[in-house]
């Protein structure tokens, strides 16, 4: 993962990057997942990035030794917030409305005062998004452990998404305990159109299940 800094560094194409790591279980816990690593970038189109991906020195060294890769193709719709002083998923076409299945991101720079407070609430969070049976796929993942943190899934529709982030249980709660106890230097909220995949997670693809959805 140190060597892929430099290499990256390298990639011209890409906008913005960030390497992460993952947490065990659903990936929302402080514990490392030594097994599992992402790569999070944005490209100037859905052809540049594919193009990337296919042919770049580290998307290549990776594959070769993974024992399993997923890669999923995005395209913003909206964005709030900043990553590292930016933010890197303006959509071209701002007010662009989700109809079908769409993946939330959410970032946060915990701040080292309220870190104790925000993994007290992660557990209860896990276990409720991970019994949801909307949610198609979801991983916590970050880049500092502990402070910087990454929350991804994907949904059949913004209404799931929505019952789940904003109602009375534990994400919710957790997200006016936040605002009320200013608990982060910085965050960012986006939401992305599905543009497609490549590879496999645990043997498919998670997309899949939402593409049966839609057909039935």
């Amino acid at each position: 993962m140190g060597a892929a800094r430099l290499a990256l560094r390298r990639e011209r194409r890409a906008l913005f990057w960030k390497l992460c790591g993952s947490g065990t279980g659903e990936g929302f816990t402080p514990r490392p997942n030594w097994g599992v690593w992402a790569i999070l970038a944005t490209w100037p189109d859905e052809a540049t990035a594919r193009s990337a991906i296919a042919d770049s020195p580290v998307w290549q060294t990776w594959r070769a030794r993974a024992g399993e890769s997923w890669t999923i193709f995005l395209d913003p719709l909206s964005a709030r917030g900043r990553w590292a002083g930016v933010n890197p998923f303006l959509p071209e076409t701002p007010g662009q409305q989700a109809s079908g299945p769409l993946a939330a991101l959410t970032r946060a720079t915990v701040r080292p005062s309220r870190a104790f407070k925000f993994w007290d609430r992660v557990p209860s969070i896990s276990a409720t998004i991970g019994s949801d049976p909307n949610v198609a796929f979801k991983i916590g993942i970050g880049e500092v452990p502990l402070l910087h943190q990454v929350t991804f899934s994907i949904w059949p529709d913004t209404a799931s998404m929505a019952a789940f982030a904003r109602g009375d249980g534990p994400h919710g709660r957790a997200i006016k305990a936040v605002r009320d106890g200013n608990w982060f230097d910085e965050e960012l909220y986006a939401r992305f159109r599905l543009l497609g995949s490549m590879g496999s997670w645990n043997g498919g693809d998670p997309l899949a299940s939402l593409t049966s959805a839609k057909a039935a």
